[in-house]
């Protein structure tokens, strides 16, 4: 297996250590715990955010946590979700008095742990929980609504919510925000080749020169449809159909767009899609005024891209452009 890494066992522990020596003034490293956790406290009163899932999708979700954002995050192992002792120990570093929001992905073990977790610290320290399921894969049809994917649409709503709940907000206001980012966003994803699981050394799947994985999500799992690979042009539309369909985009709508690479898409090869994607939603008359490229939600070092389209209003897009000050996303500051 060609990877910098030495004990497979070892490569999430040795992440989250690097990170947080990476920014020391922004965010600290509970090994005994195993979460990530802001440097500077937030002020007394706040409204606490916290997130986590598998790791292998980084930056999310520990590359979140700071001024801005996330509170604490909790990451379970590769493509494995964190344990109710982690999601604990996080909820209580990110309880400030005015109750703390679990942003969930729709992943199985995700909602029950978190759910488990939420039950426990309600009923032993009378915490104030409320949970925002995000559940954004437009590649399941509406009547499959119960099993889309939390993908893209986590990012902008841990930095949405996470800019209420700085300004001060009560816990249902950043709650029901941030369950109308989740309702107004939509995601789709594409792979030109699966990644590689640290623990066995194998791709997670075989995917034949020429072709492409259609609808996958984070977890290196297949998509719904292979298909043959065409120009970039296409790969557009195929990201785009779906997505503006169900969004509903028309003249006058703006959109805050997010196209995030796998984890190995080349910058130039990503920046090129965003350009066939932009002119697309111009052409649409969905005028995108935010967006954000490069690698922000992935699959290990899986070759693809996630389109995620935001149909954003203006207390969302006032939201978005307040202070951030995080590992992998910082503006404001």
């Amino acid at each position: 297996m060609q990877k910098i890494m030495g004990d497979a066992s070892a490569v999430v522990s040795d992440y989250l250590r690097g990170l947080a020596a990476a920014h020391p003034d922004v965010v600290e490293y509970d090994p005994e715990s195993r979460i990530v956790v802001r440097r500077t406290p937030a002020r007394p009163g706040k409204v606490g955010l916290i997130s986590g899932g598998g790791s292998g999708c980084e930056p999310l979700h520990a590359g979140y946590v700071g001024l801005g954002m996330l509170d604490a995050a909790c990451p379970g192992e590769v493509f494995t979700s964190p344990v109710p002792n982690q999601i604990m120990a996080a909820t209580e570093s990110a309880d400030h008095g005015a109750g703390v929001l679990y942003i969930i992905k729709n992943f199985g073990g995700e909602v029950m742990n978190f759910g488990l977790a939420a039950e426990i610290l309600r009923r032993r320290k009378g915490i104030r929980i409320e949970k925002v399921l995000v559940n954004d894969d437009a590649s399941f049809p509406p009547e499959l609504a119960g099993r889309r994917r939390g993908l893209g649409a986590t990012v902008l709503v841990e930095k949405i919510a996470g800019a209420a709940a700085e300004e001060g907000r009560s816990l249902d206001e950043v709650a029901g925000l941030a369950r109308r980012v989740v309702d107004r966003s939509r995601t789709f994803g594409v792979a030109l080749s699966s990644c590689t699981h640290p623990r066995t050394g194998r791709r997670t799947f075989d995917l034949p020169d020429g072709e492409y994985e259609v609808g996958v999500g984070i977890g290196g799992d297949r998509g719904h449809e292979r298909r043959p690979l065409p120009p970039v042009d296409e790969i557009a539309d195929v990201l785009l159909e779906k997505v503006a369909g169900e969004l509903g985009l028309q003249p006058g709508n703006r959109t805050l767009v997010l196209l995030s690479g796998l984890g190995s898409t080349p910058s130039i090869e990503l920046h090129g899609l965003f350009a066939a994607v932009r002119d697309r939603l111009v052409k649409l008359g969905a005028k995108p005024v935010r967006s954000l490229v490069g690698n922000y939600i992935t699959s290990l070092d899986s070759h693809g891209a996630l389109l995620t389209v935001l149909d954003v209003d203006d207390d969302m897009l006032d939201l978005w452009d307040r202070p951030v000050h995080t590992p992998s996303l910082r503006w404001g500051v």
